[in-house]
């Protein structure tokens, strides 16, 4: 197994975060450092160790969280007043998030010690849907849903929305379903602001196989194994075919 992959299984961060982590030199196999990720080890025979702790597969953990507005999705920052992982207990060990979502959204998030189903369910092409809801102002137009799908540059950067459809209409408000299949920063927002409306609420209601549906926010709950091998088989499709 690659050595960037034993790392990522073992809890340690993500398969791309622990390539980085191999080429600052914090790793060593049976004694010597390596710094190639492409370095391909035995975990039951090679003594793999991360900044001189030793490399222990974990117990793979999903869960689902509701994250409420206010959250920061990062382990540690000091200018957060709050993070989600205060809304986890300990005992799940090293965690981390699917994705992102900003400070201000809600909705769901994976969290999970498995770095090579994070990296394959975030990674832009095996393009991957999530569901937003989101809650803007401003006069909605139904030529706008075109500047969705047909996409825009913002800020030098291509958006592309999925599908979109209006859940409820006012003259000043609009409430839109958006699917994405990549997870740019701030992408749904970006694509409001570029058709005119303000985003006042966002919430993610559904990320690949997985729903919120009714789990209050705060909550978080581990996915049952058919939800977990629905995930994988997502994570194991071609690019561009998954879910």
């Amino acid at each position: 197994m690659r050595l960037a992959k034993v790392l990522a299984n073992a809890g340690i961060a993500s398969r791309r975060r622990c390539e980085e982590l191999i080429a600052e030199g914090r790793v060593t196999v049976n004694g010597k450092p390596v710094l190639t990720p492409a370095c391909v080890v035995d975990p039951d025979r090679d003594a793999v160790r991360f900044e001189g702790r030793p490399v222990q597969m974990q117990k793979k953990v999903c869960l689902a969280l509701h994250k409420p507005a206010g959250y920061t999705c990062s382990a540690q920052d000091d200018h957060a007043e709050r993070l989600v992982y205060e809304l986890i207990p300990e005992r799940f060990g090293r965690i981390y998030s699917v994705g992102r979502l900003d400070r201000d959204s809600e909705g769901l998030l994976i969290l999970t010690n498995d770095g090579d189903l994070a990296h394959r369910l975030t990674h832009p092409s095996h393009e991957v849907t999530k569901r937003y809801i989101a809650e803007c102002t401003g006069a909605f137009h139904p030529d706008m849903i075109k500047l969705f799908l047909d996409g825009c540059v913002d800020e030098g950067e291509f958006l592309q929305a999925r599908a979109v459809s209006v859940k409820q209409q006012t003259s000043t408000q609009v409430t839109l379903v958006i699917v994405l299949t990549e997870g740019k920063k701030r992408e749904v927002r970006r694509l409001c602001r570029q058709a005119g409306l303000d985003v006042v609420r966002l919430i993610r209601t559904g990320f690949a196989t997985l729903e919120l549906g009714t789990l209050p926010p705060g909550q978080w709950r581990e996915l049952s194994a058919v939800e977990m091998n629905a995930l994988r088989t997502i994570a194991r499709k071609p690019s561009g075919s998954a879910t």
